[in-house]
């Protein structure tokens, strides 16, 4: 009953891991980090990304531009592009890991010790690639409050305002976190089954003496 209830806790970490795993990879490259709506054109709606910046207007065409230089952009753009790119490569990593140690799967299954440390570093990897989605979405989510309430800014000034790229990866590091945390648990309340001891079987004339029969002769011919 433990093992088949480790068993639905393991795939669901797993999915969860997936889930967050192809969240992330949106976040990254999806310009939808920051949202700017003009007041003397409402027409247009700009966003931002850690790649690129575009605009949408009304009739439905969007204009998309590289930023030009990785040196030019904020601190916070030029971590949290390394950070995501790491997030990626890690959840990706962390799900290789995972599956092979997964309850259900043949792969090594006569080595449940290997299973358990696969699962262990599977999860690890997971927890860590969400730690490093929600470390750039929140530090990029912090800046844009600070910058929409600065007072020194005048009012007419439009502010940035969070886009949705910014709630997509806040769920996309905690599904990593929750699938990795779920794996790595699974695997140390899983206990390695041992084979039973091998019983010492008695030969049939010992069995026949502890019955009370007397053994059998092997050879009653006489010698003469």
């Amino acid at each position: 009953m433990a093992g088949s209830w480790w068993a639905k806790a393991q795939a669901g970490g797993m999915l969860l891991a997936l889930l967050g795993w192809v969240s992330s990879c949106v976040t990254t490259f999806a310009p939808l980090w920051k949202s700017l709506s003009l007041d003397l054109n409402e027409l247009e709606v700009w966003t931002m990304g850690l790649w690129q910046v575009c605009i949408a207007r009304e009739e439905g065409v969007v204009e998309c531009r590289a930023h030009g230089s990785f040196l030019a952009l904020p601190p916070e753009l030029r971590i949290s592009r390394l950070l995501m790119c790491l997030s990626n490569g890690l959840g990706l990593l962390g799900c290789l890991l995972a599956a092979p140690g997964l309850e259900g799967w043949r792969v090594c299954e006569d080595k449940p010790g290997r299973k358990r440390q696969l699962l262990l570093t599977g999860g690890a990897a997971l927890g860590t690639a969400g730690m490093a989605t929600l470390v750039p979405v929140s530090w990029v989510a912090y800046n844009t409050v600070l910058d929409f309430w600065d007072d020194t800014v005048p009012d007419i000034v439009p502010r940035w305002e969070f886009g949705e790229a910014t709630f997509l990866g806040w769920f996309a590091g905690a599904f990593l976190a929750a699938g990795g945390l779920l794996l790595a648990c699974s695997a140390c309340s899983t206990r390695t089954t041992t084979l039973p001891a091998p019983t010492c079987r008695r030969p049939p004339a010992a069995q026949g003496l502890a019955r009370g029969q007397p053994p059998h002769p092997k050879n009653t011919d006489l010698v003469i």
